[in-house]
Formats: C-alpha cells, sequence, structure tokens
C-alpha cells in the first residue's frame, strides 16, 4: 500500500486506533452459571432471589412493576426459573410463578443487562450486573434490580 500526503497518513493511523481500540471492546452475552444471586432495588427495596437450583423467590415487587397493572400492593411470589437466550434481541430470565402468585398474568421476564468486556475484564452498568422488569416492550423498565454483592 503506497500512502502519500500527511492527510493520508493520518487517516490511516486514525483508522488502525480505532480498529485497535474496537477490537479489545466487546459486548459479551451474559454468563448464566452467574446469574444466581439476590438482585434488589435500592429504590423500592424489591428484591428477587435467584437459587442456584432453579428456584427464585420475590418479595417486596408490585403488581404494577410485575406485570404493569394490577395496583401497587407488594407482593411475595415464587417458582422456577430459566435462562433463556435470545438471539436477535435481548436475553432474559423466565419467571414461572408456582400458585398463580401474580393472578392471571403468573409469569414475568427478567431482562439481563448485557456485560461489556474491555480488554479481557468484564464489566456492567454500576459495576454489578442488573436485570430489569419491562412489562411494556416499548417503554423503559418498571424496575430494575442490581446483583448484591456476595458476603
Amino acid at each position: 500500500m503506497v500512502i502519500r500526503g500527511a492527510g493520508n497518513r493520518w487517516l490511516v493511523a486514525a483508522l488502525a486506533v480505532s480498529a485497535a481500540l474496537t477490537s479489545g471492546c466487546t459486548v459479551a452475552p451474559p454468563d448464566a452459571d452467574g446469574l444466581p444471586g439476590v438482585y434488589r432495588s435500592d429504590e423500592t427495596g424489591g428484591e428477587i432471589l435467584l437459587d442456584s437450583d432453579g428456584t427464585f423467590t420475590a418479595t417486596d415487587i408490585s403488581a404494577d412493576e410485575a406485570t404493569g397493572g394490577g395496583g401497587t400492593d407488594l407482593l411475595d411470589f415464587s417458582g422456577q426459573w430459566e435462562f433463556v437466550a435470545s438471539e436477535g434481541s435481548r436475553d432474559f430470565v423466565y419467571l414461572e410463578t408456582k400458585d398463580g402468585g401474580l393472578g392471571k398474568i403468573g409469569d414475568i421476564q427478567l431482562y439481563v443487562s448485557e456485560r461489556v468486556t474491555v480488554a479481557g475484564i468484564q464489566l456492567s452498568p454500576g459495576g454489578r450486573p442488573e436485570v430489569e422488569i419491562q412489562p411494556d416492550p416499548d417503554g423503559p423498565p418498571s424496575l430494575v434490580l442490581t446483583k448484591a454483592a456476595t458476603q
């Protein structure tokens, strides 16, 4: 390749730097094995515990937060969870409630935040993994829960 003129050298240098930076920064799918743990909302006090055996318990989550309607009374519910890797859209955790814990709309999805990897180090928003409840796919999340630090 022949490069003539200072302007072309700057263009090649800028492209090289851009390629180097973007190759070291990628968006990685969430690690399903890293999902179990306690997720809390500092704003509402709501909490969801994803156990490693595939069960979950949710405490102090309102029906409005969980399903987009049904009132603001705080609910406790539990059931089974499963990680769903979704091609073309966001990965999520499917929460299947037992005993109709949420009434007619008995199951919800927790959308998993993407983790950004920079130079081999995984980072996530706020430094810890987050999950979001978003009953309206076109609207904002109704509740964001951050994974609690392990002790």
